[in-house]
């Protein structure tokens, strides 16, 4: 149970004075949640930092203000002076101090309104951004006017936070002030020498350092209030992980050992010889599954370098040992894909292969669901759907899970638990190398496995930075590419027209391309049904469509060896890690691939980095560490969709050091203290309920 005073911070933000549902739906827009979630609750409006400040503490007289800066004024009100042409002209009122004079403008004011804040005769401070127009000083809209009482609670360092369309800083502050005073006293839960040693406040005052600063350097992402709060973040995470993991080192394992004749069968089959590297690999998951505890390895593999075999031959050897095998894909596109890749294999194996996704229904899920639990079906392919309660297997013995970013550790420990009284081997799968820092951040000290190298015959892909206006160029290239018997993928980032961000469409890029290419264009994109989907696909696979016009749902898997161009538009607004999965959907055949990487000038910093990064090298771990040089450890290796958590605070500087230090800090503390029964374990419970590790305390009182 959360501690009951934690609870007003879990409460909707609409239960603060003045906050009502608009305000709700713009802060949900404001924090990217995704759509038909939680609304936001008191503690984001906490955890919604501010990055930058304005600084109301010069007070100048009027003929000092200079222009373009933010001043406080004390002023006397002269007279009023609304325009003739009602709702054209500005309403103006001219006020002055000792020195000079100045004019308050308005547009689209209530007039009743400003003559009631500004009375003729009254003195006023003002507070805002003064403006020189033919040699007079200006104002134009005033953030703050304040009689003398209201003056004296006039923030001088006014934190500035990220806003969104319709969203006010006065209307965002007013309700930051009442969430952060919602925070109660919190027993500390830091270890008193390393505060001491860092100079670091207690925890509500670091909150409210952030929140009302009184110097610049308050808000700094290298200040002391902020290093404190991203150092428990990390704390609240690796003291999770490190929960889950004794968890799961409590389940009892299995041995699991087959004979090795059907793999090799299956090796057999195979139309090429599998690489050293990924042949070591399977050593290490069958030294893995022959041991007594239950197996979780990570399997690290660039684009394009064999995962799917190396899984593949895994799941054989768990069949070989009487058990059953799941493989769970993210996407449906996926699941199919590996359904038709890896099905006749097992056949010739005499191995039984079936497919649940949620398109599965009525009679035909239930006839998969019966011959899954009478242990008919030897190996199991599927998405989310696996995770339902009605799929019983009849002894699952080992579950991979592709791409394990798409999902969840619930998602993970559900699949997990699908083995029954003894838990399944896990083998997690991804095609985006993970740096060792962020591998430490999403999973602790996971055993990992990786592929090194690609299929023997691969050619590199030629990478180039092209600018939009040279696209007919482009067009001219696909036509020889086309004429050579070449296929090509087209990727857009959105589905349809936007009037609020000037991308590329994928609807419309296919409907221009048809005009050029005819009939031989296709489009995908995730909003299609899955048998639309399907069918446009097949189309492709096979030959009978020569472009594919998409969005990124081909970004994860999708192989068509024939693919030997790629062209991004827009891609200076993806990230590394998707530029480089899109980019792996090419160079799969004996073709020379190329891919080129559509942009629209002039380039910010970043993105031409990040173009200059995929030019250069084609290495999956060399591009996860560039990657996370640009992001830092917070944003990592793309979107929320594409890769390891994102933390709302520890995106500091020093993150890697504070992260290495809370990873020290969390084993130490359940060596010492496994049960989290001293002052300090009970006020580190209070730490994971704050950071919503609520899962990880869930494992922790089931034993």
């Amino acid at each position: 149970m959360r501690p009951t005073r934690l609870n007003p911070l879990f409460a909707s933000v609409t239960t603060l004075n003045g906050v009502g549902p608009r305000f709700s739906k713009l802060l949900t827009k404001l924090l990217n949640f995704p759509q038909e979630t939680r609304e936001p609750r008191i503690l984001d409006l906490v955890w919604h930092l501010p990055t930058g400040i304005i600084d109301r503490s010069a007070r100048p007289k009027v003929k000092d203000a200079e222009a373009g800066s933010i001043a406080t004024l004390r002023l006397t009100v002269v007279r009023h002076r609304p325009s003739a042409r009602r709702g054209k002209a500005p309403y103006r009122v001219l006020c002055e101090d000792e020195t000079d004079q100045i004019e308050l403008i308005f547009f689209r004011s209530d007039r009743k309104y400003l003559e009631q804040v500004l009375p003729s005769g009254s003195t006023r401070y003002v507070s805002g951004r003064v403006e020189l127009y033919n040699d007079k000083r200006q104002m134009p809209h005033p953030d703050y006017i304040m009689d003398e009482e209201e003056f004296n609670n006039l923030p001088l360092l006014e934190p500035i936070y990220p806003l969104t369309a319709g969203l006010t800083l006065k209307v965002l502050r007013k309700a930051i002030s009442q969430a952060v005073d919602e925070v109660p006293f919190l027993e500390e839960w830091q270890n008193k020498s390393w505060l001491a040693k860092n100079h670091w406040p207690d925890f509500n005052s670091a909150i409210k350092t952030l929140h009302y600063p009184e110097q610049k350097h308050d808000i700094s992402l290298t200040g002391t209030a902020r290093s404190r709060l991203a150092y428990d973040e990390l704390l609240a995470n690796q003291l999770a992980l490190a929960l889950v993991r004794l968890k799961a080192k409590k389940i009892t394992g299995r041995r699991i050992t087959g004979t090795g004749k059907v793999q090799q069968l299956v090796a057999d089959k195979l139309p090429f010889t599998l690489t050293s590297s990924q042949r070591n690999a399977i050593s290490e998951i069958l030294s893995d599954m022959a041991g007594p505890h239950r197996m979780l390895r990570l399997l690290q593999g660039d684009v394009g370098s064999g995962k799917t075999m190396v899984a593949l031959m895994a799941m054989v050897y768990a069949v070989e040992a009487k058990l059953q095998s799941a493989l769970m894909a993210p996407t449906e596109v996926l699941a199919r894909q590996h359904f038709q890749t890896l099905e006749p294999l097992c056949r010739f194996a005499g191995l039984s292969v079936d497919l649940l996704t949620g398109r599965e229904k009525g009679k035909n899920r239930e006839n998969v669901l019966n011959r899954l639990e009478s242990g008919e079906i030897d190996i199991l392919i599927g998405t989310h759907a696996l995770f339902q309660p009605d799929v019983k297997f009849k002894d699952l013995g080992f579950a991979v899970i592709d791409e394990q970013h798409r999902f969840g550790v619930h998602q993970r420990l559900a699949l997990q638990d699908k083995g029954g009284t003894e838990a399944a081997d896990i083998l997690v799968m991804t095609a985006t190398p993970i740096p060792r820092t962020l591998l430490l951040t999403h999973y602790g000290d996971i055993e990992v496995s990786r592929i090194t190298e690609k299929p023997a015959g691969r050619k590199p892909v030629v990478t180039r930075a092209i600018p939009f206006d040279r696209i007919e160029e482009i067009l001219s290239a696909i036509r020889r590419a086309l004429a050579q018997g070449a296929q090509i993928y087209w990727i857009c980032p959105l589905v349809d027209t936007s009037n609020l961000i000037n991308l590329a469409a994928a609807e419309q890029r296919y409907a221009h391309l048809t005009q050029y290419f005819g009939t031989s264009v296709g489009l995908v994109h995730g909003q299609m049904s899955g048998r639309e989907k399907d069918r446009v696909m097949a189309a492709f696979n096979d030959g009978q469509l020569s472009i594919l016009v998409a969005t990124t749902v081909i970004e994860v898997g999708v192989d068509v060896p024939n693919a030997s161009v790629m062209v991004i538009e827009h891609a200076e607004r993806f990230g590394l890690a998707q530029l480089h999965q899109l980019r792996g959907r090419v160079g799969r055949g004996q073709r020379q691939s190329s891919c080129i990487l559509l942009y629209h000038a002039p380039l910010g910093e970043t993105a031409r980095a990040r173009l200059k990064i995929m030019r250069e090298t084609e290495d999956g771990f060399v591009i996860a560490e560039e990657d996370l040089k640009l992001r830092g450890g917070g944003e990592v290796l793309g979107t929320r969709q594409s890769g390891i958590p994102e933390f709302r605070i520890a995106n500091v500087p020093s993150f890697e050091s504070l992260l290495n230090t809370a990873r020290d800090d969390a084993t130490l503390v359940l060596n010492e203290d496994p049960g989290l029964l001293s002052s300090r374990g009970q006020a580190l419970r209070t730490l994971l309920y704050l950071f919503e590790c609520d899962e990880a305390v869930k494992l922790f009182q089931a034993g």
